[in-house]
């Protein structure tokens, strides 16, 4: 195959590659640094690379290294830190912030033999479901480049989409993971509450979780492994599973009963055909494979309810922004960042103490009547956007009322924040392709801490109808 070929393939494969000595490590980070020169001028997806400490990296891996990824390239979002480079979470403050330490996520990624090739671009502070940060540019996805490839891990998607690197890194809020997934053909999976530590950062993120975007089910369970467990002082974590993701994934799961719904959250969002039928398909591909698919309408058109979530977002986004002016050294100011960042920081600056906090509890009262609403059913089926990849600009920060961009985003993605809010584990697949050419993926939802059994039916899925193969037209039009 050709080199460039590589870095579509699964990071399991790769590995196995360098283990045997048929490709050494340094092979694969020479490809990888070598596409990142040649694509990223087009796709804008890198923060930073890291070339030279990459391929001192690589030179000590050689063949017989029995760490599950050794020798692969990775690449890590920008909002985690990575030792010796900027740590910017896509925010002016931070713009020249060097990281002195790894997050949990990098070392652990470290210690599992992959190679970081450098960090990606994200929206300012994560917030939007694109990746267009005043500091970096827009970011493009690669299957139309003015299109979004999604947010707030559009760099990270891009990156895999384009053969770039074969996984990389990304973190899940609001979507942020699966969203992207979704814009970029990829698999994303949005793990359970507390099942990936955010050491040393923070004892506990309520609704953000760390994880990774991928070309297989397979890779996807196997990285899940690594990256999962608790770390000392985590204030919360998830039971630890009784088997091994990756074994767990590659069972045949028995028959199971899916509830299926293209019911938005949101009153006002208009789901696309494409991504309603997307669901019918799938519906139907369930039940070739003798699943019992009931279609279903969640109770979760609540009045109120985006707010709530809402108010416990922005506050997690306040929290980022009070970190960047502590690292500036002098309180944030209106000029420091993009003028919704500013809406959202000074929005929350109004509330009290009780207010905030009060959110939070009336979020885990709905969690708790969707989840015994879903309990007779082993999974939810839903979209995984209700729109097309977004033009680029359709979401201007500075727009002249920049909290209606915040509200715009929500109607592309209305199916993902409700599980960030509820914890449930959700991972967006690649099923499909539209007429118009662009991925077109389904989500499924597991039951609290239920990784296994999701994995398990994606990896079914994936067999029947595989995906890993399709990949955005050639490098050709990536830089033309």
């Amino acid at each position: 195959m050709p080199d460039s070929d590589l870095m579509f393939r699964p990071a399991g494969e790769l590995a196995g590659m360098v283990r045997s000595g048929e490709v050494s490590a340094r092979e694969l980070v020479e490809i990888s640094l070598g596409r990142i020169e040649e694509l990223n001028p087009a796709l804008n997806a890198f923060v930073e690379v890291d070339g030279e400490r990459a391929l001192a990296t690589a030179d000590g891996i050689g063949p017989g290294d029995e760490r599950p990824f050794a020798g692969v390239p990775v690449a890590i979002k920008n909002n985690r830190a990575v030792s010796g480079l900027r740590f910017t979470e896509g925010c002016s403050l931070m713009a020249d912030h060097v990281a002195t330490y790894d997050h949990n996520i990098t070392w652990r990624l470290r210690e599992a033999g992959f190679v970081i090739v450098g960090t990606t671009t994200l929206p300012e502070y994560g917030i939007l479901p694109v990746s267009e940060a005043h500091i970096f540019g827009p970011t493009r996805n690669p299957w139309d480049l003015g299109r979004t490839p999604g947010g707030s891990s559009g760099g990270a998607a891009a990156a895999v989409a384009a053969g770039v690197v074969p996984v990389a890194h990304g973190n899940d809020g609001g979507g942020s993971i699966r969203i992207p997934a979704a814009c970029c053909g990829l698999v994303g999976l949005k793990p359970a509450r507390g099942r990936i530590s955010a050491a040393p950062d923070l004892g506990d993120y309520p609704l953000s979780i760390d994880g990774v975007l991928t070309r297989t089910v397979g890779d996807t369970a196997a990285i899940l492994d690594v990256l999962g467990g608790y770390e000392i002082g985590d204030a919360n974590w998830a039971p630890p599973p009784a088997e091994p993701f990756a074994l767990a994934a590659s069972r045949l799961p028995g028959p199971l009963r899916i509830a299926a719904t293209t019911l938005s959250p949101a009153a006002d969002a208009v789901v696309d055909p494409l991504c309603a039928r997307a669901v019918g398909d799938a519906a139907e591909l369930l039940r070739s494979l003798g699943h019992d698919v009931q279609e279903v309408e969640p109770p979760w058109r609540v009045e109120g309810l985006k707010e709530l979530f809402g108010v416990v977002f922005s506050i997690q986004i306040s929290l980022a922004i009070t970190h960047s002016g502590i690292v500036a050294g002098h309180e944030p100011t209106a000029q420091d960042m993009e003028p919704m960042s500013w809406a959202v920081y000074s929005m929350v600056k109004q509330l009290n103490a009780a207010q905030g906090v009060g959110a939070a509890a009336q979020l885990q009262r709905f969690s708790r009547r969707l989840i015994s609403f879903l309990e007779p059913y082993d999974m939810l089926l839903t979209p995984a956007l209700a729109e097309r990849p977004l033009p680029l600009g359709t979401l201007d920060t500075a727009a002249p009322d920049p909290m209606s961009t915040f509200t715009r985003s929500g109607l592309f993605t209305p199916f993902t924040p409700i599980f960030n809010a509820s914890g449930q584990p959700a991972i967006s697949l690649p099923l499909f392709e539209g007429e118009d050419g662009l991925p077109l993926g389904v989500q499924l939802v597991g039951r609290p801490a239920g990784e296994a059994a999701l994995l398990a039916l994606a990896s079914q899925l994936e067999e029947a109808l595989p995906w890993a193969e399709r990949r955005p037209a050639g490098d050709s039009f990536l830089v033309g």
